[in-house]
């Protein structure tokens, strides 16, 4: 059964995601960034989506959280 892509993360500022995205791949997890371009032209009413693989959810959360990078 494969991991499905799930949501561990909503940023107004896509320059925060990004950096959050990179810091949960300095720890070997790959993230997706959703709603990237929507969040930069109407900021007002739409977030970036941090999402990682289910099965890595939580090690990403705790990464985040760690780091005081996480926005939700």
């Amino acid at each position: 059964m494969a991991d499905k892509l799930v949501t561990i993360a909503q940023y107004a500022d896509s320059i925060e995601a990004s950096l959050a995205q990179q810091l949960l791949a300095d720890f070997g997890i790959k993230a997706v960034l959703v709603g990237q371009h929507a969040a930069d032209v109407y900021p007002a009413i739409a977030a970036t989506e941090l999402q990682v693989l289910e099965s890595q959810a939580e090690q990403a959360r705790q990464i985040l959280e760690s780091a005081g990078k996480q926005e939700q």
